[in-house]
């Protein structure tokens, strides 16, 4: 009996997971993943320079989903003993009994502690903005009692949530908005909050509000346990020994050990579609034939390389818009930045994961620190600190076409102007360039219900992932798009509304 040929587009973690799932389930596929790049995971790989790794964009392992859970785990077992910097540190935490040492083994995830705070007016604060005595102090008085007001008032009147704008005011009052949404969504999306579409907030934000910030902190406070947590407030995750690229590449190698293929530099340009299905893709000139086809390639290129495609859906496909980003590596002796916290750290540094930078006055968006990502992550976390920095902007723009030695320049004098570190800190550098890094939710975005609809028609087509789906997901919303796909195809279920939905159902996120 003729297997039937899936060939997915795409190697990062929607495409992966179809087709290790796939391969898992049945051995009635033949599969190939077509990859325009030559490196595994997509926008989570992690990129290695002299032997100190960047992930792209900052990726934690956490989802609400067991069976995400479960396939990260099984691929990558939690650790069973201390870390390097647990060792060090003589830091005690729940450890997986029976699990790998990530001292002696590298196919490890490790336990790691979640701290993002805002930087702002040189001073930090919680991400999410935390009701405590801190905050208030370093808000000021007059600060606290307009934002306290603001707030109250939004809990009386309601706009409607026809933007970004309304979403958060509604959430959080005009005050904080504009202290701690307002600008640095404006850096990431290059537009204001005003103008893009509420639903960015619904499936990022999800249901975090004062009201859910002020709960938690009562839970907290007397030791309450329960059910909900919002993705936003959780305080540990996993995290792969080398980052995140280490865990695609190992969902790779087990796909390609159940008989998957992975063709490496394979651009798909063209898709031909006849009679309400996909008959093959195009890399240049080779055809690939299938009966099956699994699309993680941006929505905007699959519509613009297929044939015979209506004028208004084409339409609609060429004006989704996307933001693209550069992350400058930055290896430094020592930051200008006191840890105040009660978090030990190596090297006593700040021990956060992100740092989200809310002056306007600079154009940094995000600050990475790959230390308290893991320690295997810098090849010397003792006497160096490995620095993410992370910058919007649009391809072909400016800051784009920059030359990297003159972006590496530019990140820099903003660090110093900051005051996060001296003009002598910078010992090395490297500069990384992603293209459609987050989907956009204005222009043309406002009718990707009628592009969805088109797409649905084609039987044998999936559109998976974040890209694939012209959704800002996160990673493991993007493995479910592919679990969905296919329990689909496997039990011959036409109807894709499942796999569309993943990320929308208020319950989905918010319960546990």
């Amino acid at each position: 009996m003729r297997k039937k040929k899936v060939i997915i587009i795409g190697a990062g973690p929607a495409g992966l997971t179809a087709g290790l799932e796939l391969l898992r389930k049945s051995k009635k596929y033949e599969v190939i993943i077509l990859e325009e790049s030559n490196e595994i995971g997509g926008i989570s790989r992690t990129v290695n320079y002299k032997h100190n790794r960047m992930d792209i964009g900052g990726h934690r392992f956490f989802s609400k989903d067991p069976d995400v859970y479960k396939f990260w785990t099984d691929l990558m077992p939690i650790q069973g003993k201390p870390s390097y910097d647990d060792l060090k540190l003589k830091r005690e935490k729940d450890l997986k009994e029976g699990g790998p040492d990530p001292e002696v083994e590298d196919r490890v995830m490790l336990v790691r502690q979640r701290v993002s705070r805002i930087y702002y007016l040189k001073k930090f604060f919680d991400y999410p903005i935390t009701m405590k005595l801190e905050t208030f102090k370093n808000m000021g008085f007059k600060r606290t009692m307009v934002a306290g007001f603001s707030y109250l008032k939004s809990c009386i009147i309601k706009k409607p949530e026809d933007s970004l704008e309304n979403f958060y005011i509604n959430r959080f009052g005009k005050k904080l908005y504009s202290m701690f949404f307002e600008k640095y969504t404006e850096k990431l999306w290059g537009r204001n909050p005003s103008e893009i579409s509420a639903d960015w907030g619904s499936q990022r934000v999800k249901g975090l509000s004062i009201s859910k910030v002020i709960k938690d902190m009562f839970k907290k406070l007397f030791h309450i346990k329960g059910k909900e947590v919002e993705t936003s407030l959780i305080e540990e995750f996993i995290y792969p020994k080398f980052g995140p690229g280490e865990l695609w590449e190992t969902a790779a190698l087990e796909f390609e050990k159940l008989g998957g293929t992975i063709l490496k530099n394979k651009k798909v340009t063209k898709i031909n579609q006849k009679d309400g299905k996909i008959k093959s893709v195009f890399v240049n000139e080779e055809e690939f034939k299938g009966d099956i086809f699994i699309s993680s390639m941006p929505l905007k290129d699959l519509v613009e390389g297929m044939n015979d495609v209506p004028k208004n859906i084409q339409k609609i496909a060429t004006g989704l818009p996307y933001r693209d980003f550069v992350t400058v590596g930055l290896l430094v002796n020592k930051l200008n930045l006191n840890n105040e916290t009660n978090i030990k750290t190596l090297g006593n540094i700040v021990p956060d994961c992100w740092i989200y930078v809310q002056d306007a006055d600079v154009k940094l968006g995000r600050i990475q620190i790959f230390n308290n990502w893991s320690p295997y992550m810098v090849q010397n976390p003792l006497s160096r600190v490995w620095l993410g920095l992370e910058y919007f902007c649009t391809e072909g723009d400016d800051f784009w076409n920059m030359k990297e030695r003159d972006c590496v320049k530019f990140a820099t004098t903003e660090l110093i102007k900051m005051g996060i570190i001296s003009d002598t800190a910078v010992i090395d550098a490297h500069v990384e360039k992603i293209k459609k890094a987050y989907p956009a939710y204005f222009d043309t975005y406002k009718d990707i219900d009628k592009l969805i609809k088109y797409l649905n028609k084609f039987d044998n087509l999936y559109c998976v992932g974040r890209n694939g789906q012209h959704r800002y997901n996160n990673m493991d919303h993007s493995m479910v798009t592919s679990f969905e796909t296919v329990n689909n195809i496997l039990n011959d279920v036409k109807d894709k509304s499942n796999i569309w939905n993943v990320n929308t159902e208020k319950e989905y996120h918010e319960e546990n």
